[in-house]
């Protein structure tokens, strides 16, 4: 069995919220649970399966979102060789690590012969009687977990050589167990599992259970430069305008902020779809600060940072920026209000630019020679399943399908009923993928799950 997760973005605590233990602890007993239901084989006949190969696809850990970078001059798109680079990147990952110590220990205790266990089977094929569903049962049986570690947008800095990130990635490596050897980089591309025979194991895997995965970042022109040992213009966004933004109001502001104001800006990257960002803001600023003196002053907070923004030089001379000084010049001449109607009926009259999507899979070399039966990628947030072609084989009929595992973090939606009126609903969101082979979970091949849960 092969499970797949992406897009946890746990980040050091010092910007916005993440996902609770508690979400952790619950993927723990689906896992369980999924070994079980996989143990079953066409026919009725129960086989206890021995391994499962859990891939993080990208964006586990999330080094952008911290505040650490505004203090001090270093900036993810200065070289990664840099002394003070990795040390800037091994005190973040390090409080990455200490912010989410229970939520990954249930990831290190997977591997631990005791939490992802299932039941004997008997001669005949049946599942012992006494054991079954107890899990403390002391005659079930550990399945051989191998966890593996992809990286995306967030965490490229895991792709960096050198012997300052193989310290970093030991760390990582001992936090959550990982099967990854720390002296090599943590992959970004499939076609880089040849490196070491650990990721030589999940080709095979990828191979046996018919799936391609890659996170999909290269598919997104604003957080892919072409090479994922460099920064690219969503760097800069989350640093220096999303992550800016929060604190300069605090500092030009100060008691004037309203607290739930503050606080609600934090959230700002947990808002889905990003265009409808201008509509959380200007809802903030109508929900928290009746004072039209003070909402002008946040709107003028936001023409300072975004002004100073495109000052920067990895920003102004980046070829896709363009669309971003549009932005910036009407930002600049309508309130947060007209600019927020504005993007929402832009928004309600294109489709979707999120990439990936579908219409890249079509182009993977495993879905175009039928190698996969699913390709998948993460990054967007948004979990999806999209048939994508259905073709006669010596075989039999193959069933090709496009996934997207999702997210697991807050997430804040505008409401359908009156957009105008910018209120928006925050759920957590939580999804995994399962693949299955050898007749696995009665022949089938494949398995999602996209939960939400309500926030309190």
């Amino acid at each position: 069995m092969l499970v797949i997760i992406s897009d946890t973005h746990l980040t050091d605590g010092t910007s916005g919220h993440t996902v609770r233990a508690g979400a952790f602890r619950v993927f723990a007993q689906r896992l369980r649970d999924l070994a079980y239901d996989a143990s079953w084989r066409p026919g009725s006949r129960y086989e206890p399966i021995k391994e499962l190969h859990l891939l993080l696809l990208g964006d586990i850990l999330d080094v952008i979102r911290s505040a650490q970078w505004l203090n001090g001059t270093v900036r993810p798109w200065d070289d990664p060789q840099s002394p003070a680079f990795s040390e800037k990147v091994a005190a973040i990952t390090a409080g990455v690590l200490e912010h989410n110590r229970d939520s990954l220990s249930w990831l290190k205790r997977f591997k631990d012969g005791k939490t992802i266990t299932v039941p004997p089977a008997t001669a005949d094929g049946k599942v012992k009687t006494g054991v079954g569903w107890n899990p403390d049962a002391d005659e079930r049986l550990p399945v051989d977990v191998h966890l593996y570690y992809m990286v995306g947008n967030h965490d490229w800095f895991y792709h960096v050589r050198g012997e300052a990130y193989d310290k970093i990635r030991q760390s990582i490596v001992d936090a959550i167990d990982l099967d990854n050897p720390a002296n090599l980089p943590f992959p970004h591309d499939p076609g880089e599992f040849s490196q070491s025979s650990v990721f030589t194991r999940l080709q095979r895997e990828y191979a046996d259970h018919r799936v391609f995965a890659r996170h999909g970042d290269i598919y997104d022109a604003a957080n892919f430069d072409g090479d994922r040992d460099k920064s690219s213009l969503g760097d800069a966004v989350v640093i220096e305008l999303i992550d800016r933004f929060s604190p300069e109001v605090r500092r030009q502001l100060g008691a004037e902020a309203p607290a739930d104001f503050v606080k609600g800006l934090e959230e700002i990257d947990n808002v889905r779809p990003l265009t409808n960002i201008p509509a959380w803001i200007d809802g903030l600023v109508r929900q928290t600060c009746p004072d039209p003196v003070v909402a002008k002053r946040v709107k003028d907070v936001w023409n300072h940072v975004a002004g100073n923004f495109f000052k920067i030089p990895f920003v102004h001379s980046h070829p896709h920026v363009e669309w971003a000084k549009w932005a910036q010049k009407l930002t600049g001449s309508v309130s947060f209000s007209e600019f927020s109607e504005l993007v929402r009926k832009l928004g309600g009259l294109t489709n979707s630019t999120d990439r990936p999507n579908y219409t890249d899979a079509l182009h993977e070399q495993a879905f175009l020679n039928r190698t996969a039966r699913a390709i998948v990628y993460g990054h967007t947030h948004q979990y999806m399943l999209v048939p994508l072609e259905s073709s006669v084989t010596p075989d039999g009929t193959l069933d090709q399908i496009y996934l997207n595992s999702g997210t697991w973090r807050p997430y804040h939606e505008l409401a359908k009923r009156h957009p105008n009126e910018e209120e928006f609903v925050p759920y957590q969101l939580m999804t995994y993928l399962a693949f299955f082979k050898d007749g696995e979970r009665g022949g089938r091949h494949f398995e999602t799950w996209n939960g939400a849960l309500d926030m309190v």
